[in-house]
């Protein structure tokens, strides 16, 4: 959940960027001077100046405004939870974790509403979601990363197998997985997480037609469906027939390094790969044949927040809009994928191969709300499917997936 798009954020930032509109003048409500704006990164030192140089360039534009750079590094959560407990929260903060700090963020919806219906329609709808909480805005969305099937087109090219289409099933990658674990040697199919990330791991859930809860945080009916059963069950009888991994970590260095034929994974690893010269290709993530519906991806996202607490939200607001409007869309290019439909059209995003899935599985991906977001106990159902996971997927235990789903629904109720 990741703050990985938005850590990107900094790194963008060699990019110039070119300020739109004249002087802002949301700080009038200021006696004298330029109203004082703190602004809190969760950046490393290393893309500060970088970062700083952003800043200093809305500054420079706005004679009313002046933004503060506060660097949290990795004591940013630690912070913004000491500051929202004094009352002394940055006026403007990255945001990621909205069910812990929407208590003590502004709401945005009025906000959004007077920039009009094509500054909101703009964004992605999938977006809006994950920079939510209880149907409120919180947050304006930053950077995302959905998932999608990655492929060793050597591999496949090796074994003499068709590569993966965006219409492929979760029935062709199993056909497609064991041809390759029996043609190519030291080789597996597919590989997937031993222990899964629960946030992101819904996402087969959702794909099957089912999901962690329902709409009211219950668990029973869902969590231990017959489709959340099947779901779970996939990758473990690949697991059993031997033509599939089940991976430590996420995937990445066993497909870095010919182990493994495919995985699924968020754009993270693009620029990786390419630095490699890998030969892959990516496409949408599987359907399940019998569900009738296309796949859904989980939702990595990262929006910008105002503080409850402000003194100065209009001119806050203003920040928020430079921070995450086209121009700065633009400089994080290569960086993060760009939230706004027209960056997404103007720079012709689509047209790069790589770029093209993550965006086909964001459209197909809207209206669904991860379990985070809906359950007051999150982190104690995550500690459970956390186990859950690990009882199905441990070589070593491989327990059947129906028993340890009912077990989890007795245990949390």
């Amino acid at each position: 959940m990741k703050k990985s798009m938005a850590v990107a954020a900094a790194i963008l930032l060699a990019s110039s960027t070119v300020l739109s509109g004249c002087s802002s003048k949301a700080g009038s409500q200021a006696e004298g001077g330029k109203v004082k704006i703190r602004f809190a990164s969760w950046d490393n030192a290393e893309d500060l100046d970088k970062q700083q140089a952003l800043v200093d360039q809305f500054n420079s534009s706005h004679e009313d405004i002046e933004v503060t750079l506060e660097a949290y590094g990795s004591e940013y959560d630690t912070k913004i939870s000491a500051g929202m407990g004094s009352g002394d929260t940055p006026d403007v903060l990255y945001m990621w974790d909205y069910p812990s700090y929407y208590e003590g963020l502004e709401p945005l919806d009025s906000y959004i509403e007077k920039e009009g219906a094509e500054y909101k329609d703009n964004f992605y709808d999938a977006l809006w979601p994950y920079n939510s909480k209880n149907d409120t805005i919180y947050g304006i969305p930053v950077g995302f990363t959905t998932h999608a099937l990655y492929y060793n087109k050597d591999i496949f090219a090796q074994a003499g197998v068709a590569e993966p289409t965006n219409d492929w099933t979760w029935d062709d990658v199993k056909t497609a997985a064991k041809a390759i674990t029996d043609s190519v040697s030291g080789v597996k199919g597919f590989s997937f997480q031993m222990k899964p990330d629960p946030y992101d791991y819904e996402m087969y859930l959702w794909s099957n037609g089912s999901s962690f809860v329902d709409a009211n945080g219950n668990l029973d009916g869902n969590l231990n469906s017959a489709n959340s059963v099947e779901a779970v069950s996939l990758f473990q009888e690949m697991e059993k027939d031997g033509y599939a991994v089940a991976t430590e970590k996420n995937g990445t260095d066993e497909f870095r390094g010919g182990q493994t034929a495919m995985y699924i994974y968020g754009a993270w690893a693009v620029s990786t790969f390419d630095e490699d010269g890998l030969n892959y290709g990516i496409v949408d993530i599987p359907a399940f044949a019998g569900a009738g519906r296309d796949s859904v991806s989980i939702l990595s996202s990262s929006g910008v927040s105002i503080s409850k607490d402000s003194k100065n939200k209009e001119a806050a607001w203003e920040f928020v809009k430079y921070w995450t409007g086209e121009e700065m869309n633009k400089a994080r290019i290569g960086y993060e994928l760009p939230a706004l439909k027209s960056v997404v059209e103007s720079e012709k995003i689509l047209d790069n191969p790589s770029n093209a899935p993550f965006y086909s599985m964001l459209e197909q991906s809207s209206g669904f709300t991860p379990a985070s977001f809906i359950v007051d106990n999150w982190s104690t159902l995550k500690d459970t499917l956390d186990l859950t996971f690990e009882r199905v997927y441990n070589p070593s235990t491989l327990e059947d997936p129906a028993t340890v789903l009912s077990e989890a629904v007795s245990e949390m109720q």
